[in-house]
């Protein structure tokens, strides 16, 4: 079995990784066959996340190489982009069922706390065919956990900055053939301290963010049945409830209009059963079914004591989605050296929505992926694994009302197929260096917001909107040198073309989105980590991204720095105290499509910890310790110096 990645996620850390990955939930993870290690450029254990004290899914996925945080700051929403590409050709999952939301695809992923997960795999353009459609430019998974013993039971309690307050509990137990897994957690903040150096502006006269606060509860829980060594069936259950504001725009762009926006509520739940059975020796099926629901309110006041709602701009608007699928896919290792893989996808988005006092209006989706995905073990250090996959989407329904007949029509019939093709070639070349190549021709379908929204009067709907593409190259090699130090170095480029991107005047003052667009995305990873003295760990990864738009220069891409640089110092000494330093660089990003800027920022965060007891630690630590006034998107800046302390306590 080849084993790709082995070389630099055996390093210092490989005793706790070795735990993390005997409490993964394996049924929930999408691998290609053949690929037994984990590349830590793209994998995070829940040891590593809580190490760096990583709240939500975004500033957890921050810690790797590849990967920047962004903020969609007029609504709040916290993304990432993974070498160049958003949330919508890069979409979400848990335990491999898609949680991205039908409308638009994207997610926020501020609202996914981390303190129930067991890792997050991070897939880069070479994305597995069975994750299904719409996989452009690579996939996320959120991996839940599973007991490994009779009873163990984990949990944090703290409180931070902005007067915020933190919990969870997870437990768990396995007896016999059955097990359960649960959680709980919260999230919940009023508002975030700005720094010293922030000048007061219009909307923002305080040192405390305006409308700043959020509130994230959430419960999980799954129970598995293993009958024998080899089947295995998972029923679960997530449900996130969530609320935040919207801070208002306080930045130097006079095209900007400043918004007063709150989300009572931002609930998600997804209900998903996931099964094994082995047909043969030599064969099995693997099946996941999932109903998953978004229910979303936005609210537009007309200024900042978000009370009154008279002008024109203020609205109440209501989503009410599911989402109902599954997917089915067959093994075969009838062949030697081979593993032959074939997954057959179905997805059902419906999207409901409405303003208040008007009637609901209905979307409808579908979308049927059909792929194959084959490893052949050519050497025992040498793997082929090509796949294809053909895709399918279509609209049910699009309505449209029209405020002034009060009317509802329908809109034109929307379809689009697209194919799917990659291969990777795998090599280790000892048990310390591996080498691996990839090439992978991957799309994206247009959203019902894509197609269908006229962008509060300000778009043309384009139904006829076809897929995104992009051609995928990839070059990774991974290494371990004298057992102490890994490293990880990557080049990549995508070719992109039929680019969604909007065209001016096509009617007077009127856009639309087009396919109109063909880009370039570039550049290279590099990362280390090195275990210099007992007790002392060190490591750094480097980032460097550019993205050229071919068709159209002057439509520059937004939220993506070229530069980023992520590093950190790990000192344990006396046995039961730990020190942790970081660093983070970003240089310039644009925030707008016309050259607005957010400029570069440096951040040193640092924590300490200590066992009490058995089981029990406290932690401390001070983000932004030098107090940077910085900014992900201009106008709207982030946190200062702030702090946090937490109660640690686990039983396994």
């Amino acid at each position: 079995m080849l084993s790709a990645c082995s070389a630099t996620f055996a390093n210092a850390q490989q005793s706790t990784d070795t735990l993390a990955a005997n409490r993964t939930f394996q049924l929930g993870e999408v691998t290609i066959s053949g690929l037994s290690g984990k590349d830590s450029s793209s994998v995070l254990s829940y040891q590593r996340i809580e190490k760096f004290n990583r709240n939500d899914l975004s500033n957890a996925l921050n810690i790797l190489p590849g990967v920047n945080i962004a903020n969609v700051g007029p609504r709040n929403e916290s993304v990432v982009y993974v070498r160049g590409f958003d949330l919508r050709q890069v979409p979400v999952f848990i335990d491999g069922v898609p949680v991205y939301v039908p409308y638009d695809g994207y997610v926020d992923m501020g609202r996914f706390t981390t303190f129930d997960l067991a890792e997050i795999n991070v897939s880069k353009g070479f994305a597995s065919i069975l994750y299904g459609a719409n996989t452009m430019g690579g996939a996320i998974n959120l991996v839940s956990r599973k007991p490994v013993s009779k009873f163990e039971i984990n949990g944090r309690a703290g409180v931070f900055s902005g007067e915020g307050y933190r919990w969870n509990v997870n437990a768990g137990s396995r007896f016999g053939k059955f097990f359960y897994q649960a959680g709980a957690s919260q999230l919940k903040q009023k508002t975030y301290p700005l720094s010293a150096d922030f000048v007061p502006r219009r909307y923002q006269q305080t040192e405390d963010r305006e409308n700043a606060y959020r509130n994230d509860l959430k419960f999980s829980v799954k129970a598995g049945f293993t009958p024998n060594a080899t089947d295995e069936y998972v029923i679960g259950y997530v449900n996130q409830q969530g609320e935040k504001g919207t801070p208002p725009y306080i930045g130097d762009d006079t095209r900007i209009t400043t918004r007063f926006w709150k989300w009572p509520k931002w609930h998600k739940q997804s209900l998903y059963f996931i099964s094994s059975t082995n047909l043969t020796e030599k064969s099995k099926i693997k099946s996941r079914l999932y109903y998953d629901t978004f229910v979303n309110q936005l609210f537009s006041y007309d200024d900042t004591t978000y009370t009154a709602q008279t002008r024109g701009y203020a609205f109440q608007s209501f989503y009410n989605d599911y989402t109902v699928g599954g997917n089915a896919e067959y093994e075969s290792r009838a062949i030697a050296n081979n593993v032959f893989k074939l997954n057959v996808q179905y997805k059902r988005d419906i999207h409901r929505e409405n303003d208040l006092n008007e009637p609901l209006q209905n979307y409808i989706d579908n979308t049927l992926s059909i792929g194959i995905e084959n490893t052949y073990q050519i050497t025992p250090a040498l793997a082929f694994i090509p796949g294809a996959s053909f895709n399918m989407r279509n609209s049910d329904k699009a309505e449209e009302y029209n405020a002034t007949t009060k009317e509802i029509t329908n809109f034109a019939d929307s379809k689009n197929n697209a194919f799917n093709l990659q291969a990777g070639l795998f090599w280790d070349i000892s048990t310390n260096h591996s080498l691996k190549g990839s090439v992978a021709r991957k799309t994206r379908f247009a959203t019902i917001k894509d197609r269908y929204s006229y962008r509060m009067g300000q778009a043309i709907p384009n139904p006829d909107l076809h897929a995104e593409t992009a051609v995928n190259l990839d070059l990774s090699y991974t290494g371990k040198i004298a057992q102490r130090l890994g490293i990880q170095a990557s080049i990549f480029n995508s070719a992109i073309n039929d680019i969604i991107q909007q065209v001016d005047n096509v009617q007077p003052n009127r856009f639309q989105l087009q396919n109109a667009g063909k880009a370039r995305f570039y550049g290279a990873e590099a990362g280390l980590d090195y275990a210099l003295a007992k007790g002392l760990k060190i490591g750094s990864n480097y980032s460097f991204i550019k993205r050229k738009n071919i068709s159209n220069p002057n439509i520059l891409f937004t939220n993506v720095p070229e530069h980023k640089v992520f590093a950190y110092a790990d000192y344990t000494f006396l046995g039961r105290a730990n020190v942790l330093v970081s660093y983070e660089h970003n240089s310039d990003r644009y925030s707008t499509s016309y050259g607005t800027q957010a400029k570069a920022y440096s951040l040193v965060n640092a924590k300490a910890s200590v066992k009490l007891y058995k089981g029990i630690s406290a932690e401390a630590g001070i983000n932004n310790i030098f107090d940077k006034n910085y900014s992900l998107v201009e106008g709207f800046p982030e946190a200062g110096r702030n702090f946090f302390v937490n109660l640690v306590f686990s039983h396994f």
